[in-house]
């Protein structure tokens, strides 16, 4: 039987949402919210929150959450899982990287993740969901991916890819979900690896893993994310629930 934790790494300072991690959502800040909800995905060991905030390292324990205190230096939520995975006290076979600013990720999402690694050979996988506006196609805020016959990653981007120059061909575009599943060897190579430029180019790191010859396999979920990145953000969702 494997060891799969998830990791929510949760940042105190955030450009567009300073304290993003603490705030209320209907009488629960988002960061229980995202743990009670990973608490629901059958084959989570532990739900961990990784955090460089004292704030937010007392408030997890003030509901009964587990959480580590991470380097304030990391770039990334990657790194960030690194480090837990690093101190954990037990061996660990995969760690789950979950994002801190999605209050009302399903379950259902974690477990479609963590399938991929009944495979022995996973590496990275990540999931990804079907597009249908062409708002969300043309949006450089919705990442998209193109994979091959293996559903293993061949790229992601900003830009609609691929480009649709023959309007015959049975094309479907993708946008790409922000969580992670990372095998123990994986992560810890991962985040060894330089910057690439291609990363530099679109600032999306999974194209460094890509660059360096990692294989990400990706699952295709049909259930939607609602993230929280701006006060608009959350205004809307607080609409939504009354």
């Amino acid at each position: 039987m494997k060891k799969i934790i998830g990791v929510i790494p949760a940042r105190y300072a955030s450009t567009r949402f300073p304290g993003k991690p603490l705030i209320d959502i209907a009488g629960k800040s988002m960061i229980q919210r995202v743990y009670e909800q990973c608490l629901k995905a059958k084959h989570l060991s532990e739900v961990i929150v990784a955090t460089d905030d004292e704030r937010i390292v007392n408030h997890v324990k003030e509901f009964g959450g587990l959480v580590m205190l991470t380097s304030p230096q990391h770039q990334s939520g990657t790194d960030r899982c690194a480090e837990v995975l690093a101190n954990f006290p037990e061996h660990v076979d995969v760690v789950i990287n979950i994002q801190g600013d999605e209050p009302f990720i399903d379950p259902e999402q974690i477990n479609l993740l963590i399938s991929a690694f009944n495979h022995e050979n996973t590496q990275i996988a990540t999931l990804i969901k079907k597009l249908t506006t062409e708002d969300e196609i043309k949006n450089p805020n919705v990442v998209k991916a193109i994979f091959n016959t293996r559903n293993e990653a061949i790229y992601f981007s900003r830009n609609p890819i691929p480009y649709r120059r023959n309007p015959e061909a049975n094309i479907h575009y993708y946008k790409h979900i922000g969580i992670y599943g990372y095998s123990n060897s994986s992560l810890n190579a991962i985040t060894k690896l330089p910057i690439s430029d291609l990363e530099k180019a679109e600032s999306l790191e999974q194209l460094r893993w890509i660059e360096h010859g990692y294989t990400i396999t990706l699952k295709e979920t049909h259930l939607e994310t609602t993230a929280i990145d701006t006060p608009a953000d959350l205004e809307r969702v607080l609409a939504s629930l009354k």
